[in-house]
């Protein structure tokens, strides 16, 4: 099934099946599980059922590509787009010809397999761990086990007991290629299974823990607050799943109308009649970002729209707000990685 719309801010869209996101246009943060993504530009991405995805603007034109169950048992490759390990499963579809061929047409039918076969393809090639294939599947295998025992309390050594079949040093492998020990994988796991349950069920904080694992509330309490920086019942009330609160609407609203002439945090405050502090704490903990960076997004947006139509780099920083072009420069080399003169060509 393929679906376009125009998505609306702030709403969360869950992922009923395994799909692809594809961004054709748009402008700002992406949110998907409860962390924040800046980078999604050329990027197709893979999403499994159960997790959601959230757009931080209000000009975001996406599509929305879900494949049928049976795609994730076509072979133990497929997982290596859906099954995230920390981060963002996607394919740079600007550097693979055959993806772009795939995603430009408009009936995909029976080609939705050849399309999981190429985008497997160009993940391998990018190869963001820097693995080869054989460690990939037992890397993903481990994420395998970690996803249905997590809440089982799971631990490394049990974890490794599962792990019969292989050569392989699991523990020292992980570490190894991903950065992250196994240990850690399972409380992320928790944590992010924990803050679904608070956020989008009814469940009481007690019948939560328990169904993650802990054995005690109490526990699960101070282990979230710990890793969260807030209660559970905080972030319930903070992530406001129904919309209620139209905090996150406005400020994104007031920052896409004044950023080109206001870039300190202090007018923004003022426009919502409370203090730079509040604000800036209200943003971390209703978006999971930075006020700051909510702003610099806004302008590097509108600078790489200005620089795409041909406009001349001084007149840009001006427009944005910067009293010297040198300055503007070096603010969007440094958040895009190249100079305003470059990015034009």
């Amino acid at each position: 099934m393929v679906k376009k719309i125009n998505a609306e801010i702030n709403k969360v869209y869950f992922i009923t099946k395994y799909t692809l996101v594809h961004i054709l246009e748009g402008t700002g943060n992406i949110q998907v599980d409860f962390k924040s993504y800046q980078d999604w530009e050329d990027k197709a991405i893979y999403l499994e059922k159960g997790q959601y995805i959230k757009f931080m603007s209000d000009d975001f034109v996406v599509r929305f590509i879900d494949f049928p169950d049976e795609i994730l048992f076509k072979s133990k490759d497929v997982r290596i787009l859906f099954k995230h390990l920390i981060s963002l499963g996607y394919i740079n579809f600007n550097e693979c010809e055959d993806c772009q061929s795939f995603l430009n047409t408009t009936v995909f039918n029976d080609k939705m397999s050849n399309l999981i076969d190429v985008s497997t393809e160009q993940w391998y090639w990018q190869n963001p761990f820097q693995a080869n294939k054989e460690e990939y599947q037992v890397i993903f295998d481990v994420k395998d086990v970690i996803d249905a025992e997590f809440a089982n309390q799971i631990n490394t050594k049990s974890l490794i007991d599962f792990m019969v079949n292989t050569r392989y040093d699991v523990q020292h492998l992980v570490k190894d290629k991903i950065g992250i020990s196994i240990h850690k994988l399972i409380h992320k796991k928790q944590l992010t299974e924990s803050k679904k349950d608070i956020a989008f069920t009814d469940k009481s904080i007690q019948e939560i823990a328990y169904d993650q694992g802990f054995k005690d509330a109490a526990y699960f309490n101070r282990f979230f607050k710990n890793k969260v920086g807030q209660t559970p019942r905080q972030f319930r009330d903070n992530f406001d799943y129904q919309n209620r609160d139209t905090f996150s609407q406005d400020i994104i609203a007031l920052i896409q109308e004044f950023h080109k002439e206001e870039h300190a945090l202090g007018f923004y405050a003022e426009e919502m009649n409370i203090s730079v502090k509040t604000l800036s704490k209200k943003v971390k903990q209703k978006m999971n970002t930075s006020l700051g960076q909510l702003i610099r997004l806004q302008i590097i947006s509108s600078a790489k729209m200005m620089l795409e139509e041909n406009e001349n780099v001084k007149d840009v920083a001006y427009a944005l707000g910067f009293e010297e072009a040198n300055h503007f420069s070096s603010f969007f080399t440094n958040y895009v990685g190249t100079s305003p003169t470059k990015y034009k060509k």
